[in-house]
């Protein structure tokens, strides 16, 4: 079934990125209903909303051109998020002291499911004392805040009260829609690739983009759980809402992991770490002299192996292999001998799958169990990973 959202959007000048708020969800196949004040249609042209969404919006409590119901109402019974972005000093401080004067207040008064507020506002107007304190009441209220970022405002300032990152309030909507199947459990994702370093100019490291480990941290998230992310450099924004721990190389993530382990629930090693590393990595640039340069390697510490060696009863171990020839031998023996409760597996060489791509096709491992999933983003797969990890658990699928 479909979830709503309820986009209000307020008259300052962040009200244009809205647009691309709702144009975003949209896309995601929730459906979308906007509620305008009469201020941000100044900013904003109802009709392009409208085009946006596929919906009519709603601006006048009494318009008469609506078929017969309570609009504001229905509205608030059909929602499943309600979000004001952005959010003027003025309606945070109607909706924490119950004033329903439009619309939008009227609506989000009746509303009772999740509820987002996006600040956005001049620096002085977000640091005066009666703003912070009307913040903090709707944190009392349950109410989740997208804090707002530092920057150049519009009115020429420089500071906090621009609005959030577009991508950030939608991951705020995600979270908020799904059920918490996984509250009180703790899982441990490790993502990205680690480098080891030749020189101080050169290392040596792989193709991994941690898109794969950062879509199974959000999705734990989502379900509820507390989530430790350990990961190498990548290009993508950080996960709201997740302890964060970055690291370089091989060894970082074997400290970082093994430091954190035992008191993990679930512990899923999504990274692409490095087999070998340098055994005397060259205290100043390697200079271009000879035809040939032996560099000389030695075994990292196999995280994994460890993991496995010293899990706890009850703990879930999730392993991944990514193989070139022979995926289901290689992947299984893997899974055994590293005792891992499951294995995730790809071929580098599917169509679909591997490094850097939005989508993965993988087989699930099993010591006495093969399962293998169509192509699907690395979104959707992040869910079915979880799913298979905690089995009878989670029957939530990110469809």
């Amino acid at each position: 079934m479909r979830k709503c959202v309820v986009i209000g959007v307020t008259g300052g000048i962040a009200a244009f990125k809205a647009c691309q708020l709702v144009s975003n969800l949209k896309k995601k196949n929730y459906e979308i209903h906007v509620i305008m004040t009469k201020n941000a249609t100044e900013f904003v042209a109802p009709l392009t909303f409208e085009s946006l969404s596929g919906n009519r919006v709603s601006v006048d409590t009494f318009d008469r051109s609506f078929e017969y119901n309570v609009q504001h109402i229905s509205l608030a019974k059909k929602a499943d998020a309600f979000v004001i972005a952005p959010a003027t000093a003025n309606v945070i401080a109607k909706i924490v002291h119950g004033i329903a004067d439009d619309m939008l207040s009227t609506t989000f008064l009746a509303a009772s499911c999740k509820k987002i507020i996006c600040p956005a506002m001049n620096t002085g107007m977000l640091n005066n004392p009666v703003t912070v304190e009307n913040i903090e009441k709707c944190k009392q209220l349950a109410y989740m805040i997208v804090d707002a970022e530092s920057g150049m405002l519009a009115c020429g300032d420089e500071g906090k009260g621009k609005l959030a990152d577009v991508s950030i309030i939608e991951d705020a909507i995600e979270y908020s829609l799904y059920p918490k199947p996984l509250q009180g459990k703790k899982v441990l994702v490790t993502a990205g690739p680690t480098q080891e370093a030749i020189d101080p100019v050169r290392y040596i490291t792989n193709h991994s983009s941690g898109k794969m480990g950062y879509a199974i941290a959000k999705a734990a998230r989502n379900l509820g759980a507390d989530v430790l992310l350990i990961t190498g450099e990548t290009n993508l924004t950080p996960c709201p809402m997740i302890q964060t721990i970055e690291i370089k190389t091989a060894k970082e993530m074997f400290d970082g992991v093994t430091k954190y382990s035992k008191d993990q629930d679930c512990i899923i090693k999504a990274a692409a770490v490095a087999d070998y590393t340098v055994i005397d990595p060259a205290t100043n640039k390697i200079k271009k002299k000879d035809n040939t340069l032996t560099i000389e390697l030695t075994k990292t510490d196999d995280i994994l192996a460890y993991l496995g060696q010293n899990k706890k009863a009850g703990q879930i171990l999730c392993g991944f292999a990514m193989e070139t020839e022979n995926l289901i031998e290689n992947a299984k023996e893997k899974c055994i001998k590293k005792n891992c409760d499951l294995l995730v597996a790809n071929n580098l060489s599917v169509d679909g799958a591997g490094f850097k791509t939005n989508t993965n096709v993988v087989t699930i491992i099993r010591p006495n169990e093969i399962k293998e999933l169509e192509l699907m983003s690395k979104e959707k797969l992040a869910y079915q990973i979880l799913k298979e990890c905690f089995r009878g658990e989670i029957d939530v699928i990110n469809d």
